[in-house]
């Protein structure tokens, strides 16, 4: 990185806009959590801020699992409307790249949801590999209300997570859909009761960090490249990242393990 890309790096880091960043190491976490009380709403400052920290965590060798979280009763109302009005059409074509940092991210990335989920929160929510939904958490892509459009991914993504009646359905109509229905729908990965959220996030913070590293952001890499390419191409691209791994410390230590009957011990080599 260049000397000018690095001040501009710190620069932006150097007072976080709306949310905080918390290091567990013991348990190779990292929580970055939203916090602008009561609607944790999104500025756009924030959103490049978000970014780089993601794209931070994703270098730091302490963390294995990240967690997108709140405080409060509420993961995010969204964003900060007139705040839409104030950036250049340049720069509000271009937010879509911020919130995909997650999906950027070669390590596992958790959505842990309770209340509201609206807008860009639910856009950086969709971004993330899992998303875990208190029963008390509400989906929705409220644009249409304001005469606009999701504009940092959300329609794409959701489409090609729920298909395009549904996501039609929920965007062109600005529907909210509650936790249960989320999972039922295969937006949430699990929907748990509002008190069992942190204990089912670190359940799959801890079931992650079982698994080689390597093969994980592998898999991640493969599953990101093949969801737009046809079957053929997908099993191409699967297939030569199976080759890569099977000459791989990693891939040893786990046929060594299933035939001693251990517990692997990955080093993500």
């Amino acid at each position: 990185m260049s000397n000018s890309m690095q001040t501009h790096r710190s620069a932006l880091l150097s007072e976080l806009d709306g949310f905080r960043v918390e290091i567990d190491a013991e348990n190779e976490r990292a929580d970055l959590i939203l916090h602008r009380p009561p609607l944790n709403i999104i500025r756009m400052p924030q959103r490049p801020q978000i970014a780089a920290v993601i794209d931070e965590l994703d270098q730091d060798h302490r963390v294995r699992v990240i967690v997108i979280r709140s405080e409060g009763q509420h993961f995010s109302s969204g964003g900060e409307i007139p705040g839409f009005l104030e950036a250049s059409q340049e720069v509000v074509s271009q937010l879509h790249k911020y919130v995909a940092a997650p999906e950027r991210c070669s390590k596992p990335v958790i959505a842990a949801v309770r209340g509201y989920c609206f807008g860009v929160g639910f856009e950086l929510s969709l971004a993330c590999d899992f998303r875990i939904a208190s029963d008390t958490a509400e989906f929705a892509l409220p644009e249409m209300r304001i005469g606009m459009i999701p504009g940092s991914g959300g329609s794409a993504r959701l489409e090609k997570m729920v298909g395009v009646s549904r996501a039609k359905n929920i965007s062109m109509r600005s529907l909210r859909v509650k936790g249960q229905q989320a999972y039922d729908w295969g937006i949430a990965c699990e929907c748990v009761a509002d008190d069992k959220l942190e204990e089912a996030t670190a359940s799959l913070v801890k079931e992650l960090r079982q698994f080689s590293p390597l093969a994980q952001r592998t898999l991640k890499n493969v599953l990101n490249h093949s969801v737009n390419s046809p079957l053929e191409q997908a099993m191409e691209i699967e297939g030569q990242a199976y080759g890569r791994l099977r000459g791989g410390k990693d891939f040893a230590e786990g046929v060594a393990s299933f035939v001693e009957k251990r517990r692997p011990k990955f080093t993500g080599e």
